[in-house]
């Protein structure tokens, strides 16, 4: 049973910045890929930054150079790092955990920047 366990979403002000925390927890290792995604109302949830074996990193192009991913597998924990927040930021953000083609996703933390 694995299970990830988000935190961190919460009200901000446009301009600042959130830290987002997912844990993996359970009988789960040999991760290949830990991320996370987004989905604002009436959208598709979309990729925003992921993690890869190797330490290669993705980022979705509206958040590069504000957001940043940081991983670590001994804990297999995922942060997502987010300065500089816009109102088009707001979104139900979703950990991704991808172990040889088996998925996981957390709960949703819901992250709000207002103008």
């Amino acid at each position: 049973q694995v299970q990830l366990v988000e935190s961190g979403g919460r009200l901000v002000q446009a301009g600042g910045s959130l830290r987002l925390s997912c844990q993996a927890v359970g009988s789960i290792f040999s991760i290949n890929a830990m991320g996370w995604y987004r989905q604002a109302p009436g959208k598709q949830r979309e990729l925003v930054a992921m993690s890869g074996s190797g330490g290669i990193t993705t980022y979705v192009d509206s958040v590069k150079g504000r957001f940043t991913i940081s991983r670590d597998n001994v804990n297999k924990t995922v942060d997502l790092q987010m300065n500089s927040l816009k109102p088009e930021d707001t979104a139900v953000y979703y950990c991704h955990v991808n172990r040889f083609g088996n998925v996981y996703w957390g709960q949703g933390t819901q992250v709000t920047v207002s103008s």
